[in-house]
């Protein structure tokens, strides 16, 4: 199942504050469908770090970023 997260009108760092604390909220089996206002460069890096991957594509004036643990395998994925 997804899970959607829309951060678009936060401030820094809140968005991803609120990422860190979805992502360690998110069942098994699950994605996290965030919506940002910009591509978020420096959440990449924690991503990795932290075993998961992730897909993003520019979304209608936003940008989504669906993330999900690297083991799961949910397909083609920006980590590495």
């Amino acid at each position: 199942m997804d899970r959607d997260l829309d951060v678009r009108g936060l401030e820094p760092p809140e968005p991803l504050e609120r990422v860190l604390d979805a992502l360690a909220d998110l069942p098994a089996g699950d994605r996290l469908r965030v919506r940002v206002r910009r591509e978020p460069f420096p959440l990449y890096d924690l991503l990795r770090r932290m075993g998961y991957a992730w897909s993003g594509t520019p979304s209608a004036g936003a940008f989504e970023v669906l993330i999900w643990p690297r083991d799961q395998g949910f397909g083609r994925s920006r980590a590495g």
